[in-house]
């Protein structure tokens, strides 16, 4: 008997531990289609009244009914109805009258009256009757009941393998609205006033109310085996008698939305499996083809999307900070070339977002803190696998503190930022700064440190050169690119002292398959004739300047000799032109920077013929454009219209 809870609202995913229905997942995964058959699906065939073809009617009587709270003073508002065009009109006509034929709504006398409109719907095309609640909103009490943080949801999730998902039937339309609010749910059509009987879309405080009916249902279950966002339910049991106590409250569900027996599942913009929390691919495929935001606006919706992602993203706030600069109080809209590099490798970092692990809290945590006068970066850590990423840039008064200080400052963010995992569990801080080790020893304690006091923690002197993430995260990249990663002896070595087998495997893993340019170039060296020649030479005045070191290395007054290998060459002028840390140099700099390390034959010709075909440096030089702005979108038809006057025409 496998009655799994299939009585819940919205978005409904049942996770069960695969080998307690090892017996029909793998069949019922190799069927999946989108036609599959209600009957085929075990559990949900047990209950075929939960997925009719459309509601009965109207939702039984419940303790949570919605209510609508006006501002003091507040007279009704109507706006007359919205035209549509011939085919609307009769679609608008067929969906009247399939809702008052399942009581939804009525004829109405009311004073109130907001205009009838369609959207299209995402899942089956079509369209859907909504109304324009706007003039009903601004004098709406607004209800302030919190929603749940989206990540404290996934925290829950560890261990589960298998899920399945499933949609409610019109969700709101589950909810009655409370008698002496029905009259101001009014919305006018060219076939005459009505008002709804049940919740509607659009109205201000629905998601509140829902997240309120919700967490009522679910009051019990909470944190147990539910969790609940709006209308998204997520129910995990560990086995099937477990189930069958989640079936009290009856609603309905969509068949053709529903997906049952998955090993991953997509689930408030995330893929949820048993390897972690990803980017849901369907969400982000649209940012590469993001064009430049040239307005304000622009900006905040892009930079919207990427933070809700920024738990993916390493160095997230510094890379965004000259877009959010824009976006400040009286700041000029310029659109910079730092703004182009910092739009660009956010759209590529969300995606090529990596998976992150489920936290298990009852094992101990790694937090790795690192901090600069350009910001604060931490790496959340369990078992050598990426639970978080984390970043901020101090404050204006932060920047000057002195290196001790800023050091703590980052420690004491982190503990912050992951205080509900990090409180009553064992954590573990690794920093490059070898006094913080020493910070409970001090008779006074300052603020800061009394916060730290509150938790089970231990501090590990981390040197910088191993601490590669944290480091990475905090500080600007003005240190020379072929010295970015320490070499394995010297990081062997280091970490090695404070006796840490798992970093250091961990890093000389990463290491190892991914050689510096150094040592590509000093491997190119010894297959070159070219600087087979020069080394057969050495002892002619002639090549003075070339000097092999105890490695056997070819160098040319204390700089590398690149052979030549074009592929190798156009390797070292991308990584120093077009990375994220150049930002594309003009010719003579690029030079500059590239001869403190380097040296090749006619090397300022071949910079200077690089340079002058990248796009991006001609694109600098060409002439501004004009003072045109885009206008605005407005918020609905016939809102602004344009005209074009063509004079000194004949007269005919």
């Amino acid at each position: 008997n496998h009655s799994i809870a299939l009585k819940q609202w919205a978005d409904v995913i049942i996770h069960v531990p695969l080998h307690e229905h090892e017996s029909h997942t793998v069949n019922v995964a190799e069927a999946q289609t989108k036609a599959q058959a209600l009957a085929k699906i075990p559990v949900a065939c047990d209950y075929p009244d939960v997925f009719p073809e459309e509601l009965p009617g109207l939702p039984p009587d419940r303790d949570v009914e919605f209510r609508i709270d006006l501002v003091l003073g507040t007279v009704p508002v109507s706006k007359r109805p919205y035209r549509m065009a011939p085919d609307e009109l009769k679609e608008l006509k067929t969906q009247l009258q399939e809702q008052l034929d399942k009581g939804f709504i009525w004829p109405s006398s009311s004073p109130w009256g907001c205009p009838a409109l369609f959207v299209e719907k995402k899942d089956q095309g079509g369209k859907r009757l909504c109304v324009d609640y706007r003039l009903l909103n601004a004098v709406t009490v607004k209800n302030k009941y919190p929603l749940p943080h989206i990540d404290n949801l996934f925290d829950q999730l560890g261990g589960v393998t298998v899920f399945s998902k499933i949609d409610l039937r019109s969700g709101y339309h589950q909810i009655k609205v409370q008698e002496e609010d029905i009259p101001k749910t009014a919305f006018s059509t060219r076939y005459g006033l009505y008002e709804y009987l049940v919740m509607s879309f659009g109205l201000t405080n629905a998601p509140a109310f829902f997240m309120y009916l919700m967490n009522s249902v679910f009051m019990n279950e909470l944190d147990k085996f539910v969790v609940v966002f709006i209308d998204d339910i997520l129910v995990y049991s560990k086995n099937e008698k477990e189930h069958e106590e989640h079936l009290e409250h009856k609603l309905y569900a969509k068949f053709s939305k529903c997906a049952f027996w998955l090993k991953e599942v997509a689930f408030l913009g995330h893929i949820l499996s048993a390897k972690g929390v990803a980017v849901d691919p369907s969400k982000v495929e649209d940012v590469l083809n993001w064009k430049q935001p040239q307005t304000v606006t622009e900006i905040r919706s892009f930079l919207g999307l990427a933070g809700y992602y920024c738990r993916f993203i390493k160095d997230f706030s510094r890379i965004s900070k000259p877009m959010t600069t824009l976006t400040q109080k009286n700041a000029k809209f310029a659109w910079s070339p730092k703004c182009e590099e910092a739009f660009r490798t956010l759209k590529k970092l969300l995606t090529s977002a990596p998976v992150l692990a489920q936290p298990d809290i009852t094992k101990p945590f790694d937090v790795y803190c690192d901090a600069s006068g350009s910001g604060l970066g931490c790496v959340l850590m369990q078992e050598g696998r990426v639970i978080s990423y984390a970043s901020s840039e101090p404050r204006k008064h932060e920047v000057n503190y002195p290196t001790h200080d800023l050091e703590l400052l980052a420690v004491v963010y982190a503990l912050k930022k992951w205080r509900h995992y990090l409180l009553g569990n064992t954590c573990h801080i690794y920093t490059d700064h070898k006094s913080l080790k020493y910070i409970f020893t001090q008779p006074e304690l300052n603020m800061r440190q009394i916060l730290i006091k509150d938790y089970d923690l231990e501090v590990h002197y981390h040197p910088g050169k191993a601490n590669v993430v944290a480091d990475a995260l905090s500080r600007k990249a003005h240190c020379n690119f072929i010295e970015a990663r320490p070499t394995v002896r010297v990081l062997c070595c280091e970490i090695g002292e404070i006796q840490m087998p798992i970093v250091l495997e961990a890093k000389l893993y990463n290491l190892v398959l991914e050689p510096t340019i150094k040592d590509q170039i000093i491997a190119a060296q010894k297959q070159d004739k070219g600087t087979a020649h020069i080394r057969e030479g050495l002892d002619e005045k002639k090549r003075a300047c070339f000097t092999l070191d105890d490695e056997g290395d070819l160098w040319f007054k204390n700089r590398l000799v690149v052979p030549k290998d074009m592929e190798l060459r156009k390797k070292i002028l991308d990584e120093a032109h077009t990375s994220m840390f150049t930002m594309h140099p003009e010719s003579n700099k690029m030079y500059q920077d590239l001869k403190q390390k380097f040296w090749w034959t006619h090397m300022k010709r071949e910079i200077a013929k690089y340079v002058s075909e990248c796009d991006r440096v001609k694109a600098e030089h060409l002439k501004p454009a004009g003072m045109l702005q885009p206008l605005e979108i407005p918020t609905w038809k016939w809102e602004d219209v344009h005209m074009d006057f063509i004079v000194g025409l004949p007269r005919t």
